[in-house]
């Protein structure tokens, strides 16, 4: 990953800047991506190139990588159902801006709730 500067009048780029040839000599399996970051975030660099290419994993997945893997997808799942939640959104915008400008607070409220629901995933799996 790097961080990249376009040319003047070019404020980003998103997607293959160049692809694997199917055939022939000279195909390779790299392929170069250019991707412009939308997410709400608090760091002004949003422009990224990666070097793609295939890779086949040596060994088999590891139970932390399982464990990491599951805890993602429910804490995932539980910031959808919580941001739609009729009954927790007055309060999570309550709590959100109270913590917001705080030492270590959260800046935007997609990552207030995923902190919120990782410390409920935690709670109830910590043993």
């Amino acid at each position: 990953m790097a961080h990249v500067e376009w040319s003047a009048g070019i404020d980003s780029v998103s997607g293959a800047l160049s692809k694997p040839g199917k055939n022939g000599q000279h195909s390779c399996a790299k392929m170069l991506l250019g991707t412009h970051r939308v997410a709400a975030t608090e760091n002004p660099n949003c422009n990224r190139v990666y070097l793609r290419k295939k890779v086949k994993r040596s060994t088999a997945l590891t139970s932390n990588e399982l464990d990491a893997r599951a805890r993602f997808s429910a804490v995932a799942a539980a910031v959808k159902a919580r941001k739609s939640d009729l009954m927790k959104i007055t309060q999570d915008q309550i709590d959100f801006k109270a913590q917001k400008d705080t030492a270590g607070g959260k800046k935007t409220m997609k990552a207030y709730l995923w902190k919120v629901c990782g410390d409920e995933y935690d709670a109830q799996h910590q043993g």
